[in-house]
């Protein structure tokens, strides 16, 4: 039996797309007798909380000054306290229990935990790349990378391997690191998310197009709205919902539908829960996703498996999941012009939504969870 150290600061309700995928990893991972895993996250309270959700998985949440109002971003001083006590929490945990490996979601904050530990305690350790945490993702952290880039590459060269969820983020790291990057895609629930029952009739009353995501900056969904302004001059019956918790551009967005007086064509429906997901996709006819720079998105993942014909930039995830004129269309960035030319398509062709969204979901059903776990634990029974 394997016995793995995971380090994620984000674990559900806490964080996105990382979240789930832990989340998910664990799930398959607790119907394995050759797998024990305790996971060290944070809290959304401010004690410790330590939960057993299978006898072969523990959880440890850490407080580090969540307040359970912002549970999709996490500040640097969260990071940063959340980076000191999980070194802390692993030590006196590897002082009482023998570990075969530590696995950190980010490189930074969690690989820098795993690299600690691998200096005092000589555990070998794995890093998934998620996206931000790698050097020219997010132009937000561009100061960050230039000061931490050695740092970066110091984590990952210490590492047994490290993991990319797609072709464009292994890329990505390759500009940083000439590194043999191993590629593991994301999963998709299957049975959880499946294909809503809108017809042709439900698009000529109201066609919708989801934006469903944490609303960032990275996202892209000024264009989208951008778009929106050319498409309801002709399609006034045409609705854009942005599902999503705030990443920092929620106000943004609706400051620009308003200033362009498109403002009752778009709905802001906030954050939602796991429960609440697979109805918002069954309730769209599109999906759209303008985003500047992606992993692999969860949000994308799920609209496949919901059975919904996609438009994405060529971004992360795109050239794996995005097969032009098959179950979508590829998106210009920073283009409202194109965005709003390939969603016409759908609108004026009543059949291209049903034709590419079986498309999507036949491609869903090649990508299980089940998968994932599998490759991962391919990569732990390697590591001596």
């Amino acid at each position: 039996m394997k016995k793995i150290l995971f380090l994620n600061y984000e674990y559900p309700p806490l964080g996105g797309g990382a979240a789930n995928a832990t989340a998910q990893l664990l799930l398959e991972y607790s119907k394995r007798d050759d797998i024990y895993l305790e996971l060290i996250t944070s809290s959304i309270t401010d004690k410790y909380e330590k939960q057993k959700i299978a006898e072969n998985i523990i959880i440890h949440r850490l407080p580090i000054g969540k307040n359970g109002e912002n549970l999709n971003y996490q500040s640097q001083k969260e990071l940063l306290l959340y980076t000191w006590k999980a070194y802390k929490f692993s030590k006196e945990l590897l002082k009482k229990e023998k570990f075969d490996l530590s696995h950190s979601f980010f490189t930074l904050p969690c690989g820098a935990v795993s690299l600690m530990l691998k200096y005092q305690f000589k555990l070998p350790y794995i890093v998934s790349l998620r996206g931000a945490d790698v050097p020219g993702y997010s132009e937000r952290f561009t100061n960050v990378y230039r000061f931490l880039l050695w740092f970066i590459r110091k984590i990952w060269k210490k590492s047994a391997y490290v993991v990319t969820n797609s072709k464009g983020l292994t890329r990505l790291a390759k500009k940083s690191l000439n590194f043999n990057f191993k590629e593991i895609v994301n999963g998709i629930d299957i049975d959880y998310f499946l294909p809503g029952n809108r017809t042709k009739e439900d698009r000529k009353k109201e066609f919708r197009v989801l934006c469903a995501s944490r609303l960032s900056h990275r996202k892209g969904f000024i264009y989208a709205i951008d778009a929106l302004t050319e498409i309801v001059k002709k399609y006034p019956h045409v609705k854009m919902i942005f599902a999503g918790g705030d990443g920092g551009a929620m106000e943004n967005l609706k400051g620009h539908a308003q200033a362009l007086g498109i403002k009752e064509f778009t709905e802001f429906s906030g954050r939602y829960t796991k429960k609440q997901a697979p109805s918002i996709y069954q309730n769209a006819d599109l999906f759209l996703m303008p985003s500047l720079n992606e992993g692999m998105s969860n949000n994308l993942l799920e609209a496949l498996a919901s059975g919904l014909p996609v438009l994405m930039t060529k971004t992360g995830g795109a050239e794996e999941l995005v097969f032009d004129s098959k179950n979508g269309f590829l998106i210009k960035m920073r283009d409202g012009e194109d965005i709003a030319h390939k969603i016409e398509k759908f609108i004026k062709n009543d059949t291209l939504c049903e034709k590419m969204g079986k498309e999507s979901r036949k491609l869903a059903l090649t990508m299980t969870w089940k998968n994932v776990s599998d490759k991962y634990i391919e990569l732990y029974k390697k590591i001596n």
